[in-house]
């Protein structure tokens, strides 16, 4: 069942997940060794939206940071929600720099 995020851009972040999202963003900008965004069949078509979307990013990583641990637990590339929390504080500060 699809739960779309009721925030700017929360479509297309729901496309890609917001798990996914952070998991690809840290291979994007911090560790081209990180892979579980590799974890899904539609990797290619998330890739896509990730791309085109880049003015909401910043903003969607602050989104991402608030929410409960418990709903980005129930994904399937094997990361867990602190795990999520924590990286996306990370891009955030990495993000902010290089802008």
């Amino acid at each position: 069942m699809r739960h779309p995020f009721f925030f700017n851009g929360g479509e297309e972040l729901t496309t890609m997940g917001a798990t996914w999202f952070v998991s690809y963003s840290w291979y994007d900008h911090i560790d081209k060794s990180h892979k579980n965004w590799r974890n899904v069949s539609t990797f290619n078509n998330r890739i896509s939206v990730y791309r085109r979307t880049i003015s909401y990013h910043s903003y969607w990583l602050n989104q991402i940071i608030k929410m409960k641990l418990c709903n980005l637990e129930k994904n399937t590339i094997g990361l867990k929600g602190s795990q999520i929390i924590e990286m996306a504080n990370t891009l955030l500060k990495k993000i902010s720099v290089s802008s």
